[in-house]
């Protein structure tokens, strides 16, 4: 059994149950975490998700950044997607892009191709080692440097601290 898994599941499953129910009530308290403790119990024993997470005060901190920087990224781009949309030119240049990552945690890497996915425009298409492919709406530049930089860097440097 791994401590560190289970312990973070834990964590995070309880937050998003206290959340969910809205009410601090000792029933919902006590049931919340007997269901958070049972779940990463029965399914994470095994899992190794978690393993590579740094577990120190500046992860944390960098963790809380990313999923403002996320947010911000995420409203940026349906904004822009709903103007291309919108506008009667259509202005798109789709293609597919190669971009390099620093990272080299699965986990790390995985988190970063869903972060580009999750943001309209962006959808990542493949993982191989340390390059993503992405199809993207309006292709800047085909350049492995240049799309690296408009694509993953934004998201990037927060997850190599959270992850190394």
């Amino acid at each position: 059994m791994n401590i560190k898994n289970i312990g973070i599941s834990f964590l995070i499953l309880f937050g998003f149950w206290l959340l969910l129910n809205g009410t601090f009530s000792t029933p919902v308290i006590v049931t919340g975490l007997i269901v958070s403790l049972i779940i990463p119990m029965w399914f994470c024993a095994r899992c190794d998700v978690f393993a590579d997470m740094r577990l120190t005060p500046k992860a944390f901190f960098y963790t809380f950044i990313y999923l403002f920087v996320f947010g911000f990224e995420l409203v940026k781009s349906n904004l822009d997607v709903t103007r291309r949309v919108i506008s009667p030119k259509l202005p798109i240049n789709p293609g597919i892009v190669k971009v390099k990552t620093k990272l080299k945690s699965k986990m790390a890497r995985l988190i970063l191709a869903n972060s580009i996915t999750l943001t309209p425009g962006t959808f990542t298409l493949a993982i191989e080692k340390k390059y993503l492919y992405v199809h993207w709406i309006d292709v800047q530049d085909k350049d492995v440097e240049a799309a690296t930089k408009d694509i993953v860097q934004k998201f990037e440097k927060y997850l190599e601290v959270i992850y190394g």
